[in-house]
């Protein structure tokens, strides 16, 4: 069940950029750290140089995210100095529809009066209830925004018409709990394509692997690196050469995916990868299927594939969980890259004996 409100909302911050070009922190209810501050400042548009005005993005850092809306101040009575801001939320929940259409409300808000008293109360009020109203600055009604809706607003037809039978690639990464990284030089297109991947695995409905906005920065990498599987979305064409941090390139504008030297061995491809390969193609392909028939698709095979696994596992000693029986599997003589692969789904679903 999906906590209230109360629990999900962390923070409410603004950034404002002046008539010198200088983007500052302005304001924030409740405290957030300098760590926090530095990140939030180097994630919204304002402090680029390229001048491209980004009006919403969303991403992870160290389990919270963060949602920020920006925009362009024109003829403000209120806002004299004042070119552009960004309204930041942060939450523990993965939900850019919810958190767009709150920071929008906020946007107008700030807007009419130039002060964050105003912000704050309606912040307070969803924060307390999950809801504001306001005929000139829209209602927001928190539980009007269901977690599985923004799990299933990407479009895996789309990942599958850029990529075909390589979206097996995707699927078996995902599968194993391997490090992807996805690069495009839009962070639109990259967090699109991002937030929509968890769904290949939707047995673990898993989105907190999902950090759909990472720049090539110490602290950013250093964070990620205590994940052990991740999906990671980066707008620098130079993470293809950090191989430290990926086991699958995704370069959305060549539409290419590599494997990294390290995770050949465990992402071999074979008759099963082939077989699951086709069937999401078939199912991406067929018109009448929606994304969502296509997800449900997947997951049957994958239910398949996970209860095979499962008829080789017995209790282990502590009769707590069920651990891989390793003789048993090779005695099925299934081919190799059968083999290994269930091998290191077992590893990554935690069924090896330790």
């Amino acid at each position: 069940m999906a906590e209230p409100e109360i629990q999900q909302l962390l923070g409410v911050g603004l950034i404002e950029k002046d008539t010198n070009g200088d983007a500052l922190w302005v304001w924030c209810y409740p405290s957030t750290t300098a760590e926090m501050r530095d990140l939030l400042l180097r994630k919204c548009c304002l402090t680029d140089e390229n001048k491209l005005l980004h009006t919403f993005v969303f991403g992870q850092y160290r389990r919270s995210w963060f949602y920020i809306t920006t925009v362009e101040v024109q003829d403000s009575s209120v806002l004299k100095k004042v070119t552009h801001f960004s309204i930041v939320l942060t939450a523990k929940d993965f939900n850019p529809e919810k958190y767009a259409a709150f920071t929008r409300i906020l946007c107008r808000i700030y807007l009419k009066h130039g002060s964050p008293v105003k912000m704050m109360e309606s912040y307070i009020a969803v924060f307390t209830k999950g809801i504001c109203q306001s005929e000139e600055n829209g209602s927001f009604l928190s539980k009007d925004f269901d977690a599985r809706k923004a799990y299933l607003a990407g479009s895996i037809k789309d990942i599958v018409s850029q990529f075909g039978m390589e979206t097996v690639i995707l699927f078996t990464a995902l599968m194993l709990k391997k490090r992807i990284v996805v690069y495009h030089p839009r962070i639109e297109v990259v967090q699109e394509f991002t937030r929509t991947l968890p769904a290949l695995v939707w047995h673990r409905q898993d989105w907190s692997i999902l950090h759909s906005y990472v720049h090539l920065n110490d602290d950013e990498l250093e964070a990620l690196k205590t994940c052990t599987g991740y999906i990671a979305g980066f707008i620098d064409s130079k993470v293809s050469n950090r191989l430290d941090l990926y086991d699958v390139c995704v370069n959305l504008a060549d539409s290419e995916i590599t494997i990294s030297q390290q995770a050949k061995e465990a992402m071999t491809m074979g008759k099963l990868h082939k077989e699951i390969g086709q069937l999401i193609v078939q199912s991406a392909e067929d018109p009448d299927k929606s994304d969502s028939q296509v997800i449900k698709d997947i997951s049957l095979k994958t239910k398949e594939i996970l209860t095979n696994l499962a008829s080789f596992t017995e209790v282990s000693d502590d009769g707590e969980k069920r651990t891989l029986n390793f003789e048993a599997l090779k005695q099925k003589r299934y081919p190799p890259a059968t083999e290994n692969f269930l091998y290191h789904l077992a590893a990554a679903e935690q069924m090896l004996k330790i």
